[in-house]
């Protein structure tokens, strides 16, 4: 039998290392689904349950694997629900692969069913690389050249092929005109080092200052061990920007912490009043949580020149990869001896974790959010990947996860989007089918689409050599983050018919699709269900009953949005009362640690 470009789309796949494809069937990609019959599935075809939810996969594997993610869907609709993931990519600088159907050739233009201009609505979300492949001969250089982008510029990038074209016989481009060859596929690595001047200016820069302060971001992953020569040569404090949780363990008595509107206190100080900042792979944009611009000198590290001084007045910009950079500029450092500095990064982060503590096993009607991190940091195991959904349990998961070990940790950072945490964890197990994976989310994410994951969940569990997959549901009744938004930032008290939440069962519905599920209403039964769930053969749904009126209050709120929240609450919000005593309490374990 003849090879057909579906056929040839698998085999190109699997030189490029691709073990699976998520993605939904339909019939504008019939040849490809085809394809994988006669490959005997390889790669994996991993079925979701909604086109969105495979584009969030492809990014939770490309983020904790380092790989491309591979997504397929059909035409019409099927490409239309895929932008969401895809826009998640692109905003995380995530390489993602994107192959979508189109209607057949000869209907194209004439209005066919679920015939939409994919190339109009692709060329945002793929504008490193989108192509629609028309003839066979055009395959291998269009596909080659979209993992080559994806990989090199860590982007999404998108390829379209029409329905018919994918049933045709397979022929190769020829050595003539008009035709475009293409090579084996591989991964060309490079470290890009800056030139040697702006090297010993930033040096200057850094061995200037008497209170240095590291921000890192996801940039930085691969160069922790340079990080760490540099705080440590320089006597810096270190922060981390929320995709950068994972870059250096909270166990580093220096390292402050997440940063920005969901940061620590110690990271609020650490940026107040440092005089030198050095930026590594981040592009964090709340530019109100750095140093005053008249403050601190600043030098900034990045392999992208389009984002270099974005963020903060930088006097020195480091084109270059992390790693390479800091190895060329540890040596122009000078040992800080005055460590007096340091000491203060440190005893304010030992004041926070007490505060932490402090805040995290405070009463709560029925169990205190916060709690339920804290509980999971005594007992996670150090080689976890740890997903994050969007909502208010990210303030838990940036504030009171402590990393250690070899630990992962994401969340859709750019975007933002509910609904991630799910899948990125589905993602996550496929890179590492050998790590357990945990997933914190809201029950307003669950609702949104975690519960229809779980069924994906279940069918791919038995691929899993650690079977640990924890999806840990904040169960409040309520869209949690968004009710004290409006609180803080509108002055307005919580609207019951957008804010609240129909109660579900999620425990039970575990259950009911072949997984295991414990409910926690009592926080003194919080540690042995932490410990029954990271012991499970199985995957776990952990539903947790949880406060809805326990405020993250940021270390840096502001009077206004203090007197914004105060205001809404006295509008007529429910349980206003109990919102301001719980928030009352909470404020006075920062003010005054080790308080009751």
């Amino acid at each position: 039998m003849a090879e057909t470009v579906g056929d040839y789309l698998l085999r190109r796949l699997r030189e490029w290392g691709v073990a699976q494809v998520f993605g939904y069937p339909g019939d504008g990609i019939n040849g490809i689904v085809a394809a994988f019959g006669k490959a005997d599935n390889r790669p994996r075809f991993v079925q979701s349950r909604h086109e969105e939810m495979s584009a969030f996969q492809a990014v939770g594997y490309a983020k904790f694997s380092g790989n491309a993610g591979v997504c397929l869907a059909t035409s019409g609709p099927g490409a239309v629900h895929l932008l969401n993931g895809l826009y998640d990519a692109k905003l995380d600088h995530v390489p993602v692969v994107a192959v979508v159907g189109q209607t057949a050739r000869s209907a194209m233009g004439g209005s066919y069913q679920q015939e939409l201009d994919l190339q109009a609505l692709l060329k945002d979300v793929a504008s490193e690389y989108l192509v629609e492949v028309n003839v066979a001969e055009q395959l291998p250089n269009a596909l080659d050249r979209a993992f080559r982008t994806a990989l090199s510029r860590r982007a999404p990038t998108a390829l379209i092929i029409p329905a018919d074209l994918q049933e045709q016989s397979y022929s190769a481009p020829e050595h003539a005109f008009k035709q475009v060859p293409s090579s084996p596929p591989s991964v060309p690595r490079a470290a890009l080092v800056p030139h040697e001047d702006d090297l010993a200016h930033a040096a200057e820069v850094l061995n200037a200052g008497d209170r240095v302060a590291i921000l890192v971001g996801q940039g930085a992953r691969d160069a922790a061990e340079e990080v760490e020569r540099v705080a440590d040569v320089t006597g810096a404090g270190v922060a981390k920007a929320l995709l950068g949780k994972d870059v250096l363990g909270d166990d580093l008595p220096y390292v402050t912490g997440s940063i920005g509107l969901l940061g620590t206190r110690p990271s609020y100080e650490l940026m107040r009043d440092c005089d030198t900042l050095l930026i590594v792979g981040s592009n964090l944009p709340y530019s109100q949580f750095l140093p005053d611009y008249d403050r601190a000198r600043a030098v900034q590290i990045d392999i992208d020149g389009g984002v270099l001084g974005m963020r903060y007045p930088t006097e020195v910009n480091l084109l270059g990869d992390a790693k390479a950079t800091l190895r060329a500029l540890l040596p122009l450092l000078r040992r800080k001896t005055d460590r007096s500095w340091r000491e203060t990064v440190e005893r304010n982060v030992a004041r926070w974790w007490t505060t932490v503590r402090d805040q995290a096993l405070l009463d709560a009607s029925p169990i205190n959010p916060m709690r339920v991190v804290h509980e999971l940091s005594e007992r996670i195991p150090e080689d976890a990947v740890v997903t994050a959904d969007s909502g208010s349990s990210t303030n838990w998961f940036a504030r009171n996860l402590r990393l250690r070990g070899r630990m992962r940790a994401s969340l859709s950072g750019g975007l933002a989007t509910m609904g991630s945490g799910v899948p990125y964890a589905i993602g996550a197990k496929f890179a590492h089918p050998e790590r357990p994976v945990v997933a914190l989310v809201g029950d307003g994410a669950m609702q949104m689409n975690g519960m229809a994951e779980l069924v994906t969940i279940s069918r791919y569990r038995h691929l899993w050599r650690d079977p640990r997959l924890v999806v840990c549901v904040f169960d409040n009744h309520d869209l949690n983050q968004v009710t004290w938004e409006l609180r803080a930032m509108g002055g307005a008290p919580k609207f019951e018919e957008s804010q609240s939440l129909p109660d579900v069962p999620y425990a039970e519905f575990a259950k009911l699709v072949g997984l295991e599920g414990i409910t926690v209403d009592d926080p003194d039964e919080l540690g042995a269900a932490w410990d029954a769930v990271l012991a499970a053969d199985r995957p776990v749904v952990l539903d947790v009953h949880c406060d809805p009126e326990l405020p993250p209050i940021p270390p840096h709120a502001t009077f206004d949005q203090l007197k914004s929240m105060t205001e809404a609450l006295l509008k007529g919000d429910p349980n206003a009362w109990h919102v301001l005593v719980q928030g009352v309490r909470t404020k006075a374990r920062e003010v005054l640690p080790g308080t009751r």
